[in-house]
């Protein structure tokens, strides 16, 4: 399973990428692994105010649909486009082009409360998909 360390995790099993003010979100590979093959993708707008911790799109896989969680706080600057259109993306390179969408971050306190690579590892271990 590949957690890489430099990205923040939720309980909830999106990660999150810093970059400058804003934050990338994608489904990690665990999540990817536990639900399936993704056959849709249906992402926030772009302008739209997201909450930490409250649902923000969806993941529908062959075995069910999956809230996806915002991280942060804030409102989203970009969608990723390609995954829309190719929701298989999310399970390929669900780090890489899998991505889908960031988040202009209202409060950088937010992200504190997110878990490194070796606490998302050790909650993995314990339990399962919330």
């Amino acid at each position: 399973m590949n957690i890489p360390a430099d990205l923040k995790y939720t309980k909830s099993h999106e990660w999150a990428k810093v970059e400058g003010e804003s934050v990338r979100v994608g489904l990690s590979d665990y999540a990817q692994h536990e639900i399936s093959d993704v056959v849709y993708v249906e992402l926030p707008s772009i302008g739209q105010a997201v909450e930490a911790g409250k649902g923000a799109g969806v993941v529908e896989s062959v075995k069910a649909a999956f809230n996806i969680y915002a991280p942060v706080s804030g409102s989203v600057v970009e969608i990723n486009d390609a995954v829309a259109e190719d929701p298989s993306l999310v399970n390929q390179d669900p780090y890489g082009k899998g991505w889908l969408f960031s988040i202009k971050v209202t409060s950088q306190a937010e992200l504190s409360s997110l878990m490194d690579g070796a606490q998302y590892e050790v909650q993995i271990k314990s339990g399962a998909m919330e």
